[in-house]
């Protein structure tokens, strides 16, 4: 398994209850979307290892899990603190100029006035801010991610278009 098939889900809080039960925390912007899993892979040493779901119930901030074969509060103890993997097939499919990172690597990144810039290196997140990262030239050019800069994205053709901030452009290209 290769973790960059997975995405990252969430994380094992402690234990629940004294069945083996585990509270986790969900990282989702719609968590009742993953009510109905049948398997978690949990990160144990650097190795992503699926465990089967018993029973699954959401809370407002949280979840309750029983994995099968994990039933002593001791055995979930040695679960807990891990982070939480989902295989990326299981994201829910987003529309319109809504994507997910991973998803518009390769996107060929198109300026209203600049015209093509290339295509999506990367999506770097930095604190408060995720940037797409193309070359044009050799030289880097760091463009928002931002509603108001992004203009279109188009699957199909794999592109996505941007307004970026006059001259911003220019100042990577001419630096």
């Amino acid at each position: 398994m290769n973790k960059d098939d997975f995405f990252y889900f969430g994380k094992i809080i402690k234990t629940h209850g004294i069945q083996g039960e585990l509270s986790i925390r969900i990282d989702a912007d719609q968590p009742a979307l993953y009510t109905k899993l049948k398997v978690l892979f949990v990160e144990l040493t650097g190795k992503l290892v699926p465990f089967f779901i018993e029973n699954l119930s959401l809370r407002t901030d949280k979840a309750y899990v029983k994995l099968q074969d994990i039933n002593t509060v001791d055995k979930a103890l040695t679960l807990a603190g891990k982070d939480l993997y989902l295989p990326l097939e299981q994201l829910p499919k987003l529309k319109g100029n809504k994507f997910y990172f991973h998803e518009v690597k390769g996107f060929l990144l198109v300026d209203e006035t600049s015209g093509e810039i290339g295509p999506v290196n990367q999506v770097i997140e930095y604190p408060g801010q995720a940037v797409f990262q193309v070359f044009k030239n050799k030289k880097e050019v760091l463009i928002p991610v931002h509603d108001q800069i992004i203009q279109k994205v188009d699957r199909r053709s794999k592109t996505i278009t941007v307004k970026a901030p006059e001259g911003l452009i220019e100042m990577y290209l001419n630096a």
